[in-house]
């Protein structure tokens, strides 16, 4: 199978127009003519990922944060972004990225997360249509869904953190009422939590936030904050899906390589 033909199921199920306009989904560098060997899943792009691809035999690296957000004036070893196009050229990797068009798609990255709370009846959050041409979708930034019944708020805390194996967990003040609706949005997602306020949520997940954010919403809902890396961890699994569903007998992998560049002591 060419992977130019991986990349179009890939679009299918979030297409580029659902991207933000900051945005750089989409190829990255290569050649989609060329028949895939091998495609490595990842959620960035950084040289220790590109030499796995090469190790593995894969011609193909998809991850979903773009290697190229900015346009490039050169092509030498003078950063890391530079580096990799220098690998990737040299090994004739295609490098695709679905970034927030994934986050904003239906059964994107944000369902994915609902799942794995175990959250039901979820649902885009203030969805927009979008028109394709041929079709029209919806397509919204944050999802909302509901535990099956309330829990106490150190209670789904503990859910959240197990959700996501994270080390440290940030959260405002514990709420005073049961907690069952939830709104979620990966990544960097604080510019949801109006929208979260709006829609009466009792819970509200991202990747990260900016500190003066935090203020002024005690008791209005219950803030977990799980870390980026940490909140999009789960991507892969909606990749492999879906390259498997059109190429069965591929060979797909996960990378082995934590690229989360924050640690914690």
């Amino acid at each position: 199978m060419k992977i130019k033909e991986i990349i179009a199921a890939l679009e299918r199920f979030a297409p580029l127009p659902l991207q933000e306009s900051y945005d750089n989904a989409g190829l990255q560098c290569g050649l989609t003519e060329a028949e895939a060997s091998g495609a490595l899943l990842c959620l960035d792009v950084t040289e220790d990922v590109l030499r796995e691809a090469v190790d593995l035999g894969c011609n193909l690296v998809v991850s979903h944060h773009p290697l190229l957000f900015h346009g490039l004036k050169q092509v030498s070893d003078a950063n890391l972004v530079q580096r990799c196009i220098r690998l990737a050229v040299q090994n004739d990797l295609c490098i695709y990225s679905a970034h927030t068009n994934l986050d904003n798609a239906e059964d994107g990255v944000n369902y994915r997360i609902a799942d794995k709370l175990g959250l039901i009846d979820v649902q885009l959050l203030e969805p927009t249509t979008v028109n394709l041409g041929s079709r029209s979708v919806k397509s919204a930034s944050a999802v909302i869904g509901y535990l099956p019944q309330g829990e106490d708020s150190l209670a789904f805390l503990q859910r959240v953190k197990q959700a996501f194996g994270v080390e440290a967990l940030q959260h405002n003040a514990l709420l005073e009422r049961p907690i069952q609706s939830v709104v979620i949005t990966g990544g960097a997602g604080d510019f949801m939590l109006e929208a979260a306020l709006r829609a009466g949520a009792d819970a509200f997940i991202t990747g990260e936030m900016h500190y003066h954010v935090w203020f002024g919403h005690e008791q209005e809902l219950q803030i977990a904050v799980v870390g980026h890396y940490e909140s999009e961890q789960y991507t892969r699994e909606i990749f492999r899906e879906i390259i498997e569903g059109i190429a069965p007998m591929l060979p797909l992998y996960d990378t082995d390589v934590v690229t989360n560049p924050i640690h914690i002591l």
